[in-house]
């Protein structure tokens, strides 16, 4: 098999969540811990750290990545969905896994692993693994993928643990109150291994509090290490001022990063702490070239900067859109354009309602099984007040918005990965 009809293999023959949804996923570590016996432990030939959360794992995990990486250490990356290429999932100091490995990678052992009847991610995880010790890295980043206790990554033991926050998404598997969610992604605390919160609820921080009494892991609060003490946006940076790192620029924009941004100092000086060596430089740098260094896409990523601004962001839950619809207030423009498509499992009215009403909107689907109707999505928006017209594909959608907007107009598209993903490689987007 070439590298397409390799892909093509992996989406055909394993369950793949973000494809199929619910069907896809199974709960427990059965087939990952018998995939990590066949390929023989991979994982412990590098030092790993883990980052769970609802939102800013991947920004979390790419900033810290970045940040390692300008600090002279080899760094894996792993990290889930992708957008474009199935290789943006793994990397090595940035560069996506090859073509070549994935295609002999698959060859070599499904034989092995296919008896095993392991789910897409459950696989590609440890060719991640696999990927990251044939490398030899020094230390990869590591994004949960669903959850936490759970996951398919848990099988780690890391240098340090992340948290970021705990909002309601998957509430079919992680339950459906924000205690129980906290409860499921408490699950990647190990003894010894210390824990960054990166933000909490009142609902949350006594479970944290608690499952960190039981598990014997040390648990570090960013909130309250004033890590960021103000923070202001010029035209294409934020800059923090912070009590280690005054006037630090960072690249990714959106309120969100303000966030992100604390819990990944946080934890550098908790990894400082361990005996990683991170110079003050590495972490300028990181901040302001993340995107270059890792190749991260779809965080407020801006499209086109003027005549119309263009802007695509990957929130695809309650507590991602809040970020957004708060930074929507802070942009300048005579109409905003919305082009939304979203998934069929999620929460749709809590996303709905967080939505300006005076925008135009442009309902849309990907070509994925579970893109919700586009038809349905906008039934269901006109009962909060949000109006616009339906297309049955993203480049319809992107095709018409670039017909009617104004030079001074604001382009928004977003409400799945998926829909950011076939924005990114239309021909009416550049």
């Amino acid at each position: 098999m070439n590298y397409k009809q390799t892909i093509e293999y992996l989406y055909n023959q394993l369950p793949v969540f973000q494809e199929v949804g619910a069907s896809a996923y199974k709960e427990g570590l059965d087939n990952t811990l018998a995939l990590d016996d066949y390929f023989g432990h991979p994982h412990g030939n590098y030092r790993t750290i883990h980052v769970a959360g609802t939102n800013g794992k991947g920004s979390t995990s790419h900033l810290l990545a970045a940040v390692l990486q300008q600090s002279g250490y080899k760094v894996g990356l792993y990290t889930s969905p992708h957008l474009v290429d199935f290789r943006e999932r793994i990397r090595v100091n940035g560069e996506k896994i090859a073509e070549q490995y994935v295609v002999d990678f698959v060859e070599k052992h499904r034989k092995s692993f296919e008896p095993i009847y392991p789910s897409f991610f459950e696989l590609t995880m440890m060719m991640s693994f696999c990927y990251f010790a044939d490398m030899k890295v020094d230390v990869a980043v590591i994004e949960v993928g669903l959850g936490g206790r759970l996951d398919s990554t848990n099988i780690i033991t890391p240098d340090l643990s992340i948290i970021t926050n705990i909002s309601f998404d998957h509430t079919q598997f992680l339950g459906d109150t924000l205690e129980k969610i906290a409860g499921e992604k408490s699950g990647i605390m190990k003894n010894n291994v210390p824990v960054v919160i990166g933000e909490t609820v009142p609902e949350t921080r006594p479970v944290f509090e608690l499952c960190a009494e039981r598990t014997g892991a040390p648990l570090i609060f960013a909130e309250e290490g004033n890590y960021i003490l103000s923070a202001e946006h010029d035209s294409q940076y934020w800059i923090f001022e912070s009590k280690h790192y005054p006037h630090l620029k960072g690249e990714l924009n959106g309120n969100v990063q303000i966030k992100n941004a604390a819990t990944v100092l946080c934890a550098i000086e908790q990894l400082q702490n361990k005996g990683y060596i991170i110079p003050q430089n590495a972490v300028y740098d990181g901040f302001a070239h993340v995107v270059e260094l890792t190749g991260l896409m779809g965080r407020w990523q801006v499209l086109k900067e003027s005549s119309p601004k263009i802007v695509c962001d990957t929130a695809h839950n309650s507590g991602g859109m809040q970020y957004i619809a708060d930074q929507l207030k802070n942009e300048t423009y005579e109409k905003l354009h919305i082009v939304i498509g979203m998934v069929n499992d999620k929460d749709i009215t809590a996303i709905l309602k967080l939505l300006p009403k005076n925008a135009i909107y442009y309902f849309t689907r990907a070509s994925i099984a579970r893109a919700l109707d586009e038809k349905n999505l906008q039934k269901q928006a006109e009962g909060f007040g949000l109006k616009g017209n339906t297309y049955p594909t993203v480049n319809d959608a992107l095709f018409s918005v670039m017909r009617s907007v104004g030079e001074n107009d604001f382009i928004y598209i977003g409400g799945s990965n998926f829909v950011v993903a076939e924005a990114l490689e239309s021909k009416y987007i550049g």
